[in-house]
């Protein structure tokens, strides 16, 4: 790997460093009927370079390459930002730019545009993240779900993890679309019944920019209680074949784009792992390898139809490392890590028609998960009595929507409707010991349903736009129970409102109620042949949210926001099994919600959020966001911290471009300790042990103990080089420079060790004579906490 670096930085440096020319071009639309825009001014802030869209609504202009933002504007219309573009010489830049009509009645008024993204439906908590800014994240390593911890609201667990705790939810309350069509997991490995894993699925390279809801939902964005996140893919390039080859922090990727015919393009990834290389090599006792894939084609039908199917999906293998079997550390976890294999995938077709005032939308879709795991007691396989846990599980969904767009003198008006059919199977074998002693579950499950639902929202703008109201609704059902098959026992409606104190000063709120439909393993699962939980009158999870912001925008493209939040949260399930909420699991590897629950659970979280962000400014960016917050669930009258109760969250973003293309960018997160359950004295019955090789939780003393404070520092650097055909970047990237530590313990049987300080022999029965139900392990306590730099020089190739 060295001596190809080297011969890179050889090869690039000996080049004729000529100037270079960057084209960016494409066609400025009505985004109402797609009609073109014509004599419509591009302007590339601070340069002199600027055109004027066709009669046809085209545009192109020639520049040197680099990072600028461009601003489009037309008499009568919402200018336009197109905020850090990166415009490349070896290939142009295509952006069609879809423009609103001015609520200001005067067609010689042009509107200022914004630095920052903010709708009608959504005035507050939406926050807009452009290809650049997740790409150069110091730490992010090209991962959205990473680049997301920078703004505020945001927790996460591990570190090496991308599960995301928005506002206090558990990470199963998010939901995640690309171009429309919705994806139920964005991540490799994923926590079947939540939304986690360690690794993402999406190729940064497909995306546009990145649309993050952490409240005030539309009302077309359904099933979901914590943030919805809308992907934007771009379109592939209509002059010839390119490619894109990536070697990054966990992985090797190439992508293909290129024209198919005059109407038609087409992008194509494959990425490949190579941790397990890496894990062997540095004696870990798990080789995670995965697969994924990503497309998208694109046909212009004529200018009032298009049509595009994407597809994304991934094929994950976890294996164990038998070879890494020398600490403590090292046996604890071939000891309970099992076998998983899993693949998914999502494919989707969307036809979108526009007309006079407003446009259709249809989207058909289908996606499926398959998780397999396995574990055998010891790692034993000679024997099915050593069998401990043997789960194959498949979700499948089917899903058609139709929704309208449309403007009708000055409302913005949204509605449609959508179906799904439901199909999910699990086949269940699990010997596990609780606090209630030792069970046994063994059932098969074959569960179809549909679901159905309904949304309208309006919007309309008074006082020449000072002043924007908006009021929705979604009506959402299922054929799972009787309990859940009335759409008006689901109704949610939803008002936002904003109003500009000044030109760059306004206020923002929102008051909505939303609901979602409890995870495929809480509704499937089974007790001699009957759904437990259907039995159980299992319901929708419903919140209800109250946000309240104040916005400030200078003219430097920054702006400083505070925005207050409250969620009430009523019918989450609550396990009947551990006699806790379920709201507490979902932020590890594993499946949640395969027990019986009841719909009982209540809670809430609230707090303060600050962001100070200040777009490429002079060759300076920044972020700097601090969140204030309570995650709290009842019990017994009482409220109690949840898993997710980081009271203290910081983050600050600072980066600086240089001449000659360098960029070094720094990020610090800061955050207070999560709150975690302590072991129970049943963790060292032999009983327990034996089966569950590992300690219990008491959850009679929930989330009674809280973790240490966490710091980290990543650092990243870039240099790019343009040429004509090709570009280069190369790129250092260290996450956790400071080499922080993760505080958390595990226990494990004591043994006597031999002079390398490795465990040897059984464990040792401090009460061999007792009854068998008594006897007990001698156990100790060790730290977890490992906290190593990880260094990733990557390269990005493009041709």
């Amino acid at each position: 790997m060295k001596t190809i670096l080297l011969q890179i930085l050889f090869w690039a440096f000996s080049l004729n460093c000529i100037a270079q020319t960057a084209t960016l071009k494409g066609y400025i639309l009505d985004a109402n009927n797609n009609d073109p825009i014509i004599f419509a001014n591009v302007f590339v802030e601070g340069t002199s370079v600027g055109t004027n869209s066709d009669e046809n609504g085209y545009y192109e202009i020639s520049i040197e390459p680099g990072i600028y933002t461009i601003e489009i504007s037309y008499l009568g219309y919402e200018s336009k930002l197109l905020q850090e573009t990166q415009l490349v010489s070896n290939r142009p830049t295509t952006i069609d730019v879809l423009l609103e009509e001015s609520a200001n009645q005067l067609e010689e008024v042009v509107v200022k545009a914004s630095a920052f993204r903010k709708t009608e439906e959504s005035p507050v908590s939406l926050r807009n993240i452009g290809i650049t800014e997740i790409k150069r994240r110091p730490g992010g390593n090209r991962d959205i779900s990473q680049v997301v911890k920078s703004l505020p609201g945001v927790t996460s667990t591990a570190s090496f993890r991308n599960d995301l705790i928005i506002r206090g939810g558990s990470p199963n309350e998010n939901r995640f679309y690309l171009d429309d069509i919705e994806i139920p997991n964005i991540n490799h490995f994923a926590t079947q019944g939540s939304s986690g894993g360690p690794n993402g699925i999406i190729n940064v390279d497909f995306i546009r920019e990145v649309d993050f809801y952490s409240g005030a939902f539309p009302a077309n964005r359904g099933n979901a209680l914590s943030s919805v996140f809308q992907f934007k893919q771009k379109d592939g390039r209509d002059d010839r074949l390119g490619f894109t080859a990536t070697v990054g922090a966990s992985d090797l990727g190439i992508t293909l784009e290129g024209p198919i015919n005059d109407k038609t393009t087409f992008l194509f990834s494959g990425r490949r792992s190579y941790l397990q290389f890496l894990f062997r090599a540095i004696g870990l006792p798990f080789l995670p390898k995965y697969t994924d894939f990503q497309t998208k084609i694109k046909c212009k039908l004529n200018t009032k139809e298009e049509l595009y199917f994407i597809g994304i999906g991934a094929i994950d293998d976890f294996e164990l490392n038998f070879d890494a079997n020398e600490t403590e550390t090292q046996q604890f976890l071939l000891s309970n890590l099992p076998v998983n294999t899993q693949w998914n995938y999502t494919n989707g077709v969307v036809y979108k028609r526009y007309n006079e005032n407003g446009f259709t939308s249809f989207v058909l879709s289908r996606n499926m998960l398959n998780n397999k795991t396995i574990k055998y007691q010891d790692n034993d396989e000679s024997s099915e009595d050593n069998l401990i846990l043997d789960y194959l599980s498949q979700e499948i969904e089917n899903k058609f929507r139709v929704e309208r767009s449309q403007r009708k003198d000055d409302f913005k008006i949204i509605y449609g409707v959508g179906t799904e059919f439901v199909k999910y199977n699990n086949r269940t074998f699990n010997r596990i010991f609780t606090n209630a002693g030792p069970q046994e579950i063994n059932f098969a499950s074959d569960l179809n349903f549909w679901k159905y639902y309904g949304f309208a929202q309006v919007s309309r703008k008074w006082m020449d736009g000072r002043l924007t109201l908006s009021g929705g609704l979604r009506l959402d059902g299922n054929s799972y129970s009787e309990d859940m098959n009335n759409p008006l026992e689901q109704f949610s409606p939803r008002v936002s409102a904003s109003f500009a104190v000044s030109p760059s000063l306004s206020l923002n709120a929102n008051v909505g109620r939303y609901y979602q439909l409890p995870a495929y393993t809480i509704l499937g699962y089974q007790e001699n042949g009957r759904f437990v939980n259907r039995d159980n009158q299992v319901k929708f999870i419903k919140a209800d949210h109250y946000v309240l912001g104040l916005e400030w925008n200078t003219s430097s493209s920054a702006r400083i926001t505070v925005e207050g939040f409250y969620k009430d949260y009523k019918q989450y399930p609550f396990l009947l099994r551990e006699m806790i909420s379920i709201a507490n699991l979902g932020g590890d590897f594993g499946i949640i919600g395969n027990e019986p629950v009841t719909s009982t659970s209540e809670g809430r979280t609230y707090g303060t959020e600050l962001l100070v962000q200040q777009r490429l400014y002079k060759g300076f960016y920044g972020i700097l966001a601090y969140t204030l917050g309570w995650s709290e669930f009842e019990e017994d009258g009482e409220f109690f911290p949840t898993s997710w109760d980081s009271r203290h969250i910081i983050n600050l973003t600072l980066g600086k471009q240089f001449k000659k293309n360098w960029e070094v960018g720094v990020n610090w997160r800061f955050q207070t300790g999560l709150p975690r359950t302590p072991f129970s004295d049943d963790s060292s019955l032999v009983l327990n042990w034996d089966v569950n090789n590992r300690g219990l939780l008491d959850y009679s003393r929930l989330n009674s103990e809280r973790a240490g404070a966490f710091s980290q520092v990543d650092l990243r650097v870039d240099k790019k080089w343009f040429y004509e055909k090709w570009n280069l970047n190369l790129y250092l990237d260290i996450v956790n420079l400071t080499a922080s530590t993760v505080d958390s313990e595990i226990l494990v049987l004591d043994r006597p060790l031999d002079e390398n300080n490795s465990p040897i022999g059984p464990g040792i029965i401090s009460n061999p004579t007792d009854p068998i139900q008594e006897q007990r392990y001698n156990l100790k306590t060790l730290s977890d906490n490992v906290g190593t730099p990880l260094p990733t020089l990557g390269i990005v190739i493009g041709i």
